[in-house]
């Protein structure tokens, strides 16, 4: 067994490894797919490379919901396999990853006895259909109860409610568990490397920080899972540039705990009647989100003005509070989702079924499905790759062995409890490793470098911290301790550092564009 112990330090080393060896299956794509696919590949004991052009879960995987739920909604869509699979996946999850699905009442606001009566009913199937234990089954509750519970609703037109427990997560640091779960199992893995040409048993691998490193990687067979860039990895092969996907853009806004003082997640609906969630977390609290088609693959989509003003217009209507100024608003986060194309659908009403294709050069690409199942997608996706690799294989593991980070009971004593939430849903059981560093910005951002592959000031403080979305003024007073720890361990000069803390301001300054008229 390897070590879990991603070094942002040994790029050269890992590089030369892809380069001299080959391997049975080479994954393009860090986010939620390839990662799960290369932790159930490299588990079941097959050689595997995996590549990703920017950072672990910089696509898709790091701008969701971040929820681990079972899709309630597409069962009026009456996709009833896939309610099935996220369902039972959502118990899988908080089984081998437990600091990573934390249990949480979602609250359906009702305006009769019949739409509680129908909602009753999509839970008592969605209860059977994942096997949610009897403690955690659904209940009602009337309109005294609701206005007790959630003072902030507007009640004048409700009934009461209808609770029943999901689970929220932190999607890159899910995806980043499963990297190092496939390190651990003997996968090679790189990120900030480019899958730049598909070549006759293999593929051409180019960094992309400008440090001139780069490998002909050797493999029987090559996996897409590139997310909203797959058919751009598709068209790297003579005659397979048509269009798969499409893509849909959500954008989520974060505000102050104190400013939006909600207690559960709230289902409220918006006047196209899409649902919306409000999300308690921490000092915090996100409202998401939006499902419109967008045009390019995008690393940083930008927002409109009218995905802004939808989501504040629906939560004002639902909620009794003054309106949201731009000001208050402490980061918003958007991203795209690869949806199978399904002409004449809107966006919302696409599958999120997921889809694996094999080209007649034998490349095979995944793509479609849900952050819930990314684990069953995996798994598909290399019981595919054995049967081709005609190997025999060790079973599939990946229900049962724990993520890094979700072997042992946490206990951090002497901490505020807000800071002591936030490190254990970050790190779980090596939460006390940070707090012994020094539990601050640098003990993180240095942890990030030696542990978790982190090669950027970017990388620590979108995806390793979050502190791009979960902290005051969007983290930004974390960008030059964190860049000092990281350049320190990297090499940096100051001015490489100072580049480094530019670009991520930037990236917030970008993301603010259409608020900075009425901030200033």
């Amino acid at each position: 067994m390897s070590s879990t112990q991603l070094d942002a330090r040994t790029r050269r080393q890992v590089f030369a490894e892809l380069e001299t060896r080959t391997f049975d299956l080479a994954v393009i794509g860090g986010g939620i797919t390839g990662a799960g696919i290369a932790r159930d590949a490299a588990m079941r004991g097959l050689s595997v490379a995996l590549v990703e052009a920017r950072d672990y879960a910089s696509g898709t995987s790091s701008r969701s919901s971040k929820m681990i739920h079972g899709g309630l909604r597409y069962l009026g869509q009456g996709d009833i396999a896939l309610v099935k699979e996220a369902a039972s996946e959502r118990q899988v999850l908080r089984r081998i990853a437990p600091h990573l699905t934390r249990l949480t009442p979602f609250l359906i606001p009702t305006t009769n006895m019949a739409m509680t009566a129908k909602l009753r009913t999509g839970l008592w199937t969605f209860e059977k259909l994942g096997g949610v234990p009897e403690a955690e089954k659904h209940e009602v509750i009337g309109l005294k109860a609701l206005q007790r519970r959630e003072p902030l609703l507007r009640t004048d037109r409700l009934s009461g409610a209808v609770i029943y427990p999901e689970f929220l997560t932190d999607d890159a640091r899910l995806v980043l568990a499963n990297i190092r779960s496939a390190q651990g199992a003997g996968a090679v893995v790189v990120n900030h490397a480019a899958a730049s040409e598909l070549i006759e048993g293999g593929l051409v691998a180019t960094s992309t920080l400008g440090d001139g490193l780069g490998a002909r990687i050797k493999a029987k067979l090559v996996v897409n899972a590139a997310g909203a860039w797959v058919d751009t990895v598709r068209g790297l092969e003579t005659g397979e540039g048509d269009t798969r996907l499409s893509l849909s853009r959500g954008i989520h806004l974060v505000l102050s705990r104190a400013r939006l003082p909600v207690h559960s997640t709230l289902i409220i609906r918006a006047p196209d009647k899409r649902s919306i969630f409000v999300v308690p977390r921490g000092a915090f609290t996100y409202i998401g989100t939006t499902d419109v088609f967008h045009e390019g693959a995008d690393y940083w989509p930008a927002p409109t003005r009218g995905d802004i003003d939808y989501l504040l217009r629906a939560t004002e209507a639902a909620l009794a509070i003054d309106p949201v100024r731009d000001a208050e608003i402490v980061s918003l986060w958007s991203g795209v989702r690869p949806l199978i194309a399904q002409p004449g659908k809107k966006a919302n009403e696409v599958s999120r079924k997921d889809e694996i294709w094999t080209s007649p050069a034998g490349l095979v690409s995944i793509a479609g499905g849900k952050l819930s199942a990314y684990r069953a997608m995996a798994e598909r996706v290399v019981d595919l790759a054995v049967e081709r690799l005609g190997k025999s294989a060790l079973p599939c593991a990946t229900a049962e062995v724990p993520l890094p980070g979700g072997f042992r009971e946490l206990r951090l004593a002497g901490l505020d409890p807000l800071a002591a939430e936030r490190l254990a849903g970050l790190y779980g059981d090596e939460a006390n490793e940070i707090v012994i560093a020094g539990g601050d910005v640098a003990a993180e951002a240095a942890r990030a470098v030696t542990h978790e592959g982190a090669a950027s000031l970017e990388d620590y403080w979108v995806r390793r911290s979050a502190r791009a979305w979960f902290d005051e003024d969007a983290g930004l007073a974390a960008l030059a301790p964190a860049a000092n720890a990281m350049g320190a361990l990297l090499g940096w000069d100051d001015a490489m550092t100072a580049a480094e803390i530019a670009h991520c301001r930037q990236i917030n300054e970008e993301s603010r564009r259409l608020l900075a008229a009425t901030e200033r």
